[in-house]
Parts: C-alpha cells; structure tokens; sequence
C-alpha cells in the first residue's frame, strides 16, 4: 500500500496543523486531479474556518516538498496529484475535463527511440492528450 500525503509529509518533516491534516487527507482521497478552487469546497465542508489562503498554501507547501504535482491542464487553473513512483500519462477530455491516467508502453518505448535518434538519453518526460469523446 502507499503512503499518504500525511504520511509522506511526516517522513519529509513538514509539519501538519489540523487544517493541513485535513487538505492532505483531501488530496489522498481524490481520485480526480483537484484545483485550489475544488479543494478548498472539500475541505470548507469539514471545517467552516479553512481559507483559501491556507489551502494555496499548503498545496504550495506540499509542491515544494515534493508530495504533490502541479498541472497546468488545458483549462487555465493547476491541477495537482499525489506524487507517487509510478510514470503515468493524461488524457484530458475537452468537454467535460475528465483526466484519464495512462501507461503505455508503446509510447514509452517510442519517446526513447525518438531521444536515441536524436542523440539524447530521455530522463524525464510529461505527455498530456487532449480531446473529446467520439459521438459528442
């Protein structure tokens, strides 16, 4: 099982205040890629006193210390996801901003073959596809 982004602020040395305790859990449980906006509605309801000044914060805490990724989606507002040690892919639908995580190992092997041809070694890549679903 992995850890949670309260565990993983406890083994980096962050420290959790209730409100940061309950943003984190939040995020740990979001199956979806939450902006600052979707967190702070989440968190507002199990604790009226939560800002959203606190939540950009804390999110702004948890991205420097390595526990979260931002995205910048299509869509003008970052997203943010768990880290977690597993390479994934997006895609994006348009219409609606669902986001599918992927892996596949055809494009993986096809972005190496594209660094080898051109005299690179890949050592980090983001894809994100974008579209909408057939028929809508």
């Amino acid at each position: 099982m992995s850890e949670t982004i309260e565990q993983k602020c406890t083994a980096k040395g962050v420290k959790l205040t209730d409100q940061r305790k309950i943003i984190a859990k939040i995020m740990s449980d979001s199956q979806d890629h939450p902006d600052v906006d979707e967190l702070y509605k989440r968190a507002s309801k199990i604790d009226s006193k939560i800002s959203i000044a606190t939540v950009y914060r804390t999110v702004k805490l948890f991205e420097e210390a390595g526990i979260v990724a931002k995205h910048d989606f299509r869509g003008g507002k970052a997203r943010y996801e768990e880290l977690n040690e597993g390479h994934h892919d997006h895609l994006i639908d348009i219409k609606t901003g669902e986001i599918i995580e992927f892996v596949d190992e055809e494009i993986e092997k096809l972005q190496k073959k594209v660094a080898d041809k051109y005299g690179y070694k890949l050592v980090d890549h983001k894809l994100e596809l974008y579209g909408k679903k057939k028929n809508s």
